[in-house]
């Protein structure tokens, strides 16, 4: 059956071809068009506009409970920007280290042609792009073989126009000629596609989605490269055991510390809360929103509240370490958000204040600078060119207040520690995400303070909305949900790609939430990509609140979490694994998504994490070490000749670890064939215990 407002005609015939051509007039049958060329390919050109034309439709507002509004009107009549977006060619990939979402899967690598679903999303949008998600593959895959067929139908189509000719001459007798050997070989390889997508189709399960068969790849290849990393020495199981524990959703198991005892308390009030003498006068309002004398210097720091790389140390300094009402304010002037709600100066500021007093100072790193931090950076994301006029001043402002809450009141501890301990907050969040629903309650808890409720002039299905969106995008901070939003909007991405033209519509809630939470999701994420001098800062900070978490579970008596026991730590490594195993591989797939409007940003990432894997050969064992671990980190470094250490400068030896290191990270070694070169791996003991 033909959807609304497609055109049957080119069915109608192909219908008409398989039940027997009526013959007209004249006695003679209507020409098939699969055995016409030029009807096949009016037909070919004619569902290519269709597509063009269906996958060229902008969405700009989305009801969560209305769906599509009234006003929704296709692109070649708007006159404003687009808001469906489009996905660019990313034509730096050849050029930039790809993260390990990229290498080879062997699970996936069944298909003879398996070239045509890994490495080939080509149209006349599109240059070669990788396709690594299931079910992008397997529409990729499908692709082919339906370009194989239409190749087929029109060299079968030239054949049979040829087939018969005269042999022997004058004899009339008559033979057919067979179809090329290529056709053979291409309708084989077309089968053994076809086959290869039934498999990956049939072993779905009907209750999983097409995403999660792409986080199930991810996690499988994620754990295949831990695996080998926890192998390579005492350091890299410690970064693996971390990675694995803090992004992977795992079944928890539950550790009672000693010597609790008293009944519980009951749960009938959300904790936290407590009442804030901030407010302002009712006279006059601060220019930036709090009281500062350093009013001149606050101005200069946010002149760049539109950059990439803010430095929220400084507004906080200025402000009397207010950077999160400062920013906030900043920003919803800048985006007229307060007149476009009507939302009171007075009260935005009041409740601003009043939720940052719930941001714990004496927490190192989950607190209100942090908090200002990602809402600035979400806010700079927005401002992407990529994402102009795609989502609505609602959806916005959801996102930046998202942003505001999703850390309010973080005790400095993760998740698993709450459940381990058996504290009030797993109990009340039945260990699900504790500290992400915690946050919300206590971020909207608040707007019922006196004075504190900026969403007054809100309509009631604005509020729904927007209360929604919130609570889907602060549960997405929970970092062990981090493979499924990476694998959700991977297959995204990658099957807008090959279905539809390279055009994202974002015309339901599920696709326009999906985009929204990864990212805020990676604004979460964004220190590593930040300018060096903060990125460390950021480090020291998320250093400290672990070492802390570390030396309670030690009082405990409990085991002490991965990267949280300050005397064995290795923190340079810790951020190489982090950087290639969860943030380059997030970043790669939101670069893909605004391509080239985060080219910087990768930029900045690559630089940072060369910085820390220099640092891992040049920093000094911990004075805190143990013999042991000063012996595991001389193990883990380079072993450079002593002989020729002595003979060289301090420049030459760095060159030479350098190249060590380069030796090590490409596993070039295989390669080396002469005896010369292995005597030159031998003298420098690189290879020992390395594998291709």
């Amino acid at each position: 059956m033909a959807r609304p407002g497609q055109d049957v005609s080119p069915l109608l015939e192909l219908d008409t071809a398989d039940q027997g051509t009526p013959t007209g007039g004249s006695g003679t049958p209507r020409p098939s068009p699969r055995h016409s060329p030029q009807i096949f390919h009016k037909i070919l050109m004619n569902r290519s506009i269709r597509l063009q034309r269906r996958f060229t439709v902008a969405q700009t507002s989305f009801d969560v409970e209305n769906g599509l509004p009234s006003g929704w009107v296709p692109l070649e009549s708007q006159t404003g920007p687009s808001s469906g977006l489009v996905l660019q060619a990313n034509y730096g990939h050849g050029q930039r280290r790809g993260s390990f979402l990229y290498r080879s899967d062997s699970d996936f690598d069944t298909s003879p042609k398996n070239a045509s679903r890994n490495s080939s999303i080509t149209s006349d949008i599109h240059t070669e792009d990788m396709i690594v998600t299931p079910f992008a593959q397997v529409l990729a895959s499908l692709r082919t073989v339906r370009q194989n067929v239409a190749t087929m139908a029109n060299q079968q189509d030239q054949v049979k126009s040829n087939s018969w000719r005269t042999a022997g001459g004058a004899s009339g007798i008559s033979r057919q000629v067979p179809l090329e050997e290529g056709s053979q070989k291409m309708g084989l390889e077309t089968l053994e596609e076809l086959d290869w997508c039934l498999d990956q189709l049939e072993t779905l399960h009907t209750r999983h989605s097409v995403s999660e068969m792409a986080s199930n790849k991810f996690k499988r290849m994620l754990n295949r490269e831990l695996t080998q990393l926890s192998e390579m020495s005492r350091s890299g199981n410690q970064v693996s055991e971390f990675i694995s524990h803090t992004f992977l959703d795992k079944p928890h198991e539950m550790e009672l510390p000693r010597g609790r005892e008293g009944k519980l308390e009951t749960m009938g009030q959300i904790t936290g809360l407590k009442h804030s003498l901030s407010g302002i006068s009712t006279v006059d309002i601060p220019v930036f929103g709090v009281q500062t004398t350093y009013e001149t210097e606050l101005a200069r720091e946010l002149n760049h509240i539109n950059d990439w790389g803010l430095d929220v140390f400084r507004i906080g300094q200025y402000s009397n370490d207010r950077p999160l009402t400062v920013c906030m304010y900043s920003i919803f002037k800048s985006r007229q958000l307060l007149k476009t709600f009507k939302i009171p100066v007075k009260t935005f500021i009041t409740y601003m204040l009043t939720l940052e007093d719930h941001y714990h100072l004496d927490v190192a790193y989950h607190n209100n600078y942090h908090a200002a931090d990602v809402a600035q950076s979400t806010h700079v994301l927005l401002l992407s060119p990529a994402l102009e006029a795609v989502f609505t001043d609602l959806e916005v402002m959801s996102a930046i207040f998202a942003s505001a809450i999703h850390d309010v009141d973080h005790p400095g501890v993760s998740n698993q520690f709450l459940i381990n301990t058996n504290s009030e907050l797993a109990l009340m969040y039945n260990d699900a995400s504790v500290l992400e629903n915690h946050h919300l309650a206590v971020g909207f808890k608040l707007l019922q303070e006196e004075n504190c409720n900026i969403f007054q002039n809100l309509s009631k299905i604005e509020l729904q909305n927007l209360r929604k969106m919130a609570i889907d995008m602060v549960l997405a901070t929970d970092m062990t949900k981090h493979m499924n939003l990476l694998a959700d909007l991977k297959t995204m991405v990658e099957t807008k790609k090959v279905t539809s033209l390279g055009v994202l519509l974002l015309d339901n809630y599920s696709d326009r939430i999906q985009v929204l939470q990864n990212m805020v999701h990676c604004a979460d994420l964004s220190n590593p990509t930040k300018p060096l001098h903060l990125y460390q800062a950021w480090v020291d900070k998320i250093m400290m609140e672990f070492f802390s978490q570390g030396d309670r579970e030690r009082e405990m008596g409990m085991d002490i979490s991965p990267m949280c026991d300050k005397h064995t730590a290795s923190i340079e490594k810790s951020q190489v694994g982090f950087i290639d195993y969860i943030v380059h591989p997030l970043w790669e797939t939101w670069a893909d998504l605004t391509y080239p409007d985060a080219k910087e940003i990768l930029d900045n990432l690559e630089d940072n994490r060369d910085w820390f894997q220099t640092m891992i050969t040049r920093s000094p064992p911990s004075m805190k070490s143990s013999a042991s671990d000063r012996e595991d980190d001389a193990d883990d470094e380079p072993d450079v000749d002593k002989a020729i250490v002595e003979d060289k400068s301090s420049e030459e030896v760095m060159t030479a670890v350098e190249d060590s290191a380069l030796l090590e990270d490409s596993a070039l070694v295989e390669d080396k064939s002469s005896e010369e070169d292995m005597a030159s791996v031998e003298d420098s003991t690189l290879v020992e215990d390395k594998s291709s």
